[in-house]
């Protein structure tokens, strides 16, 4: 099926969208109705969309992809259509007691046309779960997916085609120009997935139509491992959640923060989970290659600017483990790298994990604040009063204590970074309330008391004047 996306200029399918909304904006049947539909489809062709994932990447965990870039959609649809109903009441809300006995409630209304740029990361997950989000508020949505991910973006296009009508969704497909074309474009709301930088530009190109952002970034998200904490739980959790997608996560714990003594322990741990979970490391089809050359040759770059500058390097399981053909980046970490190098500084994206030493909770946090705020935050520490001070005095995205990643997972908490990982937040209610306007609508009643205050200013209502402001 073609779609509108490779013949229409952008500012043309804008205006179709824009119209189609006016038109007939989507009540609660027809949100429902989309929806369903939408699972079905998904489900239907859930099998293709991860042989096309796994063809873009070269090779890619076909678990994971069922798991991260499947269940999550599927479940954020179920969760939608369980909820939509109450989210889309109108709540009621006080008003002053000067006011009575008027009334006040909160609408919540559809915004209109909601863009989406989705990164190639999580290439499903990430431009699904917001357009099921903006779907459920009731708008219509332009998605611009990743070039990077080819295949799956045309079947993602044509699965949004089979669903939706042109006028109310459709998928541009194109490279990095048709999306600095699209971020410029007057939507109602626009939701960018993807890295700090990218995501200035995205922000300028927003700024002259006064567009509203969602900024879903990235950064160097921190792991400390507290003193007394069980060294091998903590290395297992860590990797876990460093080696999915081949640490091609924007939660992916970016280093980790630990005390000079626990170094050699956790190394071993490590060492043994990749041994354990991904034996024969560079055939293990549970092991996702890096998506293509050029961010292979990156982070081989990290590790040989680090290297050049004194840092030790182990890789796991040993240095036979690399595979530059099929672009199998393994395991590896990096000890003793100067705060200044690329590796300490730039967001790695990929299986380099950088080891720092501290002394204590207390100097891993003045480590953690004294660089930008990280999306995720993981602490694992079985003393509450430690975590609680991590939790207080720590600024982050979101945060999983004794664990990795699974704060993202949680329907009904908020996603999103803060300063220069992000801003703004999706997912369940709170994805309803981003591409919703609260509307605030005060309803004044028979008989107002009100009227107490108008000129001429004397008698009853110069009294009344003084009373409010005694």
């Amino acid at each position: 099926m073609d779609t509108p996306t490779r013949t229409a200029p952008l500012h043309a399918t804008l205006a179709q969208l824009r119209e189609a909304w006016n038109a007939q904006r989507p009540d609660y049947g027809q949100r429902m109705d989309d929806l369903a539909r939408l699972r079905a489809a998904f489900k239907r062709r859930l099998d293709g969309l991860v042989d096309a994932m796994s063809a873009d990447f070269g090779r890619r965990s076909r678990h994971e992809s069922l798991l991260t870039d499947g269940m999550t959609v599927l479940h954020e649809i179920d969760l939608v259509r369980s909820r939509l109903r109450r989210w889309m009441r109108p709540q009621a809300r006080s008003v002053e007691w000067t006011f009575l006995p008027a009334s006040a409630e909160i609408r919540y209304q559809a915004l209109g046309v909601i863009g989406i740029i989705s990164p190639w990361n999580y290439p499903v997950n990430l431009a699904l779960i917001p357009l099921v989000s903006a779907i459920g508020a009731g708008n219509h949505v332009m998605l611009k997916p990743s070039e990077f991910t080819p295949r799956t973006s045309q079947a993602m296009a044509e699965l949004l085609a089979e669903v939706f009508p042109a006028d109310r969704v459709a998928t541009i497909l194109g490279d990095a120009d048709v999306a600095a074309e699209f971020a410029a474009l007057p939507l109602d709301h626009l939701l960018f997935t993807g890295s700090t930088p990218v995501g200035r530009k995205v922000m300028a190109a927003a700024a002259p139509n006064l567009t509203p952002v969602t900024l879903e970034l990235g950064g160097k998200s921190p792991a400390i491992v507290a003193p007394g904490y069980s060294i091998a739980t903590a290395a297992g959790r860590i990797a876990a959640g460093k080696l999915l997608n081949a640490g091609q996560t924007c939660i992916a714990p970016d280093y980790v923060l630990l005390r000079e003594q626990d170094k050699a322990a956790f190394i071993a741990a490590l060492r043994a989970y990749v041994t354990q979970h991904y034996p024969n490391l560079r055939q293990n089809a549970d092991y996702t290659s890096i998506i293509n050359p050029r961010q292979y040759v990156r982070l081989q770059g990290l590790v040989d600017e680090a290297r050049a500058r004194g840092a030790e390097i182990v890789t796991l399981p040993d240095d036979q483990a690399h595979d530059i053909d099929a672009r199998v980046f393994a395991p590896t970490l990096v000890l003793n790298a100067p705060a200044d190098s690329r590796v300490m500084q730039e967001e790695i994206f990929g299986p380099i994990l950088p080891l720092v030493t501290v002394d204590s909770v207390d100097a891993a946090i003045a480590y953690i604040n004294a660089r930008p705020r990280p999306l995720a935050l993981y602490h694992f520490d079985h003393d509450r009063s430690r975590t609680r001070q991590v939790l207080e005095s720590c600024v982050a995205g979101g945060v999983s204590v004794n664990d990795c990643i699974y704060h993202n997972a949680q329907a009904e908490l908020p996603f999103g970074g803060v300063g220069p990982s992000g801003m703004g937040h999706y997912h369940g209610h709170h994805g309803f309330l981003t591409f919703s306007k609260q509307l605030p609508v005060f309803r004044q009643a028979r008989f107002s008391s009100l009227s107490l205050l108008r000129p001429p200013y004397k008698g009853l209502a110069s009294f009344v004047t003084r009373f409010l402001t005694r």
